[in-house]
């Protein structure tokens, strides 16, 4: 059986200074206006961030996409706000890319809100969400090896630098980038600095999770 059947994902994570929850079509405008002011900040770092930035139509079109795959447990994107939800601090995801029993945790931050350590307490709780709602064998963390903010991520969270892959991030049409693979097995967990961290979580009717 898919250890993913009959599980109540997390649409609503809370930490000590943010709330992760799944984006809303409504939500569009305040992300557009955050993608469009870290656009070349992002840039070197995200494939994404190439070109010009997004109109709203297309991040209108992405947020329904997005809130789409969420309810039929395809892909579990989060936005990353401010206590009072009142302000965008970046994105961030539990993907399923790499198969069942796994996720891949990703995350940029708004410009204006990095050197804060809002990416660690965001990637702490969807670690602990992964372990202790999904029951999850494995998390990954996959980065660039030049994005030194972004590694110090998984670090500081106890996950295992596993492998630098040459060559396996196209950051721009033909542009291929080395990328540094970190882990972090369920057994693992435990004792790492992530399950320490202060989550609640809910689903989609509101009932707590953790």
């Amino acid at each position: 059986m898919n250890s993913d059947q009959g599980r109540r994902p997390a649409y609503r994570i809370v930490t000590r200074r943010l709330v992760l929850r799944c984006w809303e079509p409504s939500d569009a405008p305040a992300l557009n206006a955050a993608l469009t002011v870290s656009w070349s900040h992002l840039a070197p770092w995200m494939p994404f961030a190439q070109g010009e930035p997004p109109p709203l139509e297309d991040t209108l079109a992405l947020t329904r996409r997005w809130r789409a795959q969420f309810d039929l447990d395809q892909d579990y994107v989060y936005g990353i706000f401010d206590a009072d939800e009142r302000s965008v601090l970046g994105s961030t995801g539990l993907h399923t890319r790499q198969g069942p029993g796994v996720r891949e945790i990703g995350y940029w931050i708004h410009v204006h809100h990095i050197n804060h350590g809002y990416a660690t307490e965001a990637a702490a709780a969807l670690t602990k969400v992964a372990f202790e709602v999904d029951h999850v064998r494995k998390v990954v963390i996959r980065c660039l090896t030049t994005n030194e903010r972004s590694a110090a991520v998984p670090r500081k969270l106890g996950f295992i630098h596993e492998a630098t892959l040459r060559q396996d991030i196209e950051r721009a049409p033909q542009e291929w980038m080395d990328a540094m693979i970190w882990t972090l097995l369920a057994d693992e967990y435990p004792r790492t600095p992530a399950s320490q961290a202060a989550v609640e979580a809910y689903d989609a009717l509101g009932r707590r999770l953790l």
